[in-house]
């Protein structure tokens, strides 16, 4: 079984904001004995800027960009020292892996970077992965690193993701005396909304909504997702053998296929095609491609074979995504025009402007 765990910060901090070296340990030779098991483990791991910040003490406060990029470059070769340490003493060796936004929009390094991750779990290597936040900038970065955690499960054709939090699991109700969910079968608008109002320690980026869409994608992936508490080590074992820990959003029946995947969620939108309604109901129930003649309007600014969103003009919602046969300037030339009529305007290329094959249903 191939696992991806992503382990957030207030997971392998202390109350201090220290690494906690002795998690780390446990976790290792928890990881160790899944491998023995025949298992394959990817391990995303935030901590590095809270890791740089604590060489100058608890109090210190991060206000701008730079300086969070120079306490990440500070602690994540102390993140990573304290990984090698860990799996050092079970004869395993770990890489480090630092990703940015762009790595999964562009189709030449999402293939590198997937071929890499593969070629370390066949030869027995650990990869330790995190964002490169030293370089990240907002408009190339995953926001959380349960976001990156589920793209990358979905680009290894993972299993299992396993999202460590602080809490036992995604809970039926804010309040103290609510149960966990132990299973839920579709990841809803309203469940979405929900899970915004489920609080974590606020020490991490991601909260609980992060990872219900973390879990939203891995399981349009094809891969179950495992929300639980990561200091209950001794669970992972339950995990991998299919028992009832946490809660777990399964995996969608007919998955997307990997080129469908990136296109739904690892390349990065660059503009939305608005759409009438009945060039909605087709590409909803016919699976035909978007042609010109439905195109109400454009915003973005685009060029061909980026990744677009795809919204009914009437509810003003995004409901596909795709990679588009046209730039945002011709589209504004050809937009509501018959397929047989785009010869008038323009020099044409493709009859559709998006291709069913480059269209995914959200």
């Amino acid at each position: 079984m191939r696992v991806v765990i992503k382990i957030g910060t207030s997971t392998l901090t202390d109350k201090n904001g220290m690494l906690n070296r002795k998690y780390i340990f446990d976790l290792a030779k928890k990881v160790n004995d899944l491998q023995r098991d025949n298992n394959e483990i990817l391990v995303v791991s935030s901590g590095a800027v809270a890791a740089g910040c604590s060489c100058f003490g608890a109090s210190i406060k991060i206000k701008i960009l730079r300086d969070k990029q120079a306490f990440a470059a500070i602690g994540q070769p102390l993140v990573m020292n304290a990984y090698s340490d860990a799996f050092a003493r079970y004869g395993k060796t770990v890489a480090q892996i630092l990703l940015t936004r762009d790595v999964f929009d562009r189709r030449v390094k999402y293939i590198n970077a997937r071929n890499t991750l593969n070629s370390l779990i066949k030869n027995n290597v650990i990869p330790i992965i995190n964002e490169n936040d030293s370089v990240s900038i907002d408009e190339l970065n995953f926001g959380d690193n349960d976001t990156l955690a589920a793209l990358v499960a979905a680009a290894i054709d993972a299993d299992k993701l396993i999202i460590f939090t602080d809490v036992d699991g995604f809970y039926s109700d804010i309040s103290t005396d609510s149960s966990i969910i132990p299973e839920i079968e579709k990841v809803t608008e309203k469940i979405e909304n929900f899970a915004s109002q489920n609080s974590s320690s606020g020490k991490g980026t991601g909260g609980m909504k992060t990872k219900i869409i973390a879990a939203k994608i891995a399981a349009a992936s094809g891969v179950d997702t495992i929300i639980t508490n990561g200091l209950k080590l001794n669970l992972l074992k339950d995990i991998v053998s299919n028992r009832q820990v946490g809660t777990i959003i399964k995996a969608m029946k007919q998955s997307l296929g990997a080129k469908k995947s990136w296109i739904a969620f690892s390349k990065k939108p660059k503009g939305t095609i608005f759409i009438d309604a009945k060039a909605a109901e087709v590409l909803l129930t016919k699976g035909k491609s978007l042609l010109a003649a439905g195109i109400i309007k454009i915003s973005g600014n685009f060029q061909r074979g980026d990744t677009v969103n795809i919204a009914n003009i009437e509810t003003k919602k995004d409901f596909a995504r795709g990679l588009t046969n046209y730039d945002s300037a011709t589209i504004e030339k050809i937009k509501g025009e018959r397929t047989s009529d785009m010869k008038k305007f323009i020099n044409v290329t493709e009859d559709e402007i998006i291709h069913r094959d480059n269209l995914v249903i959200l």
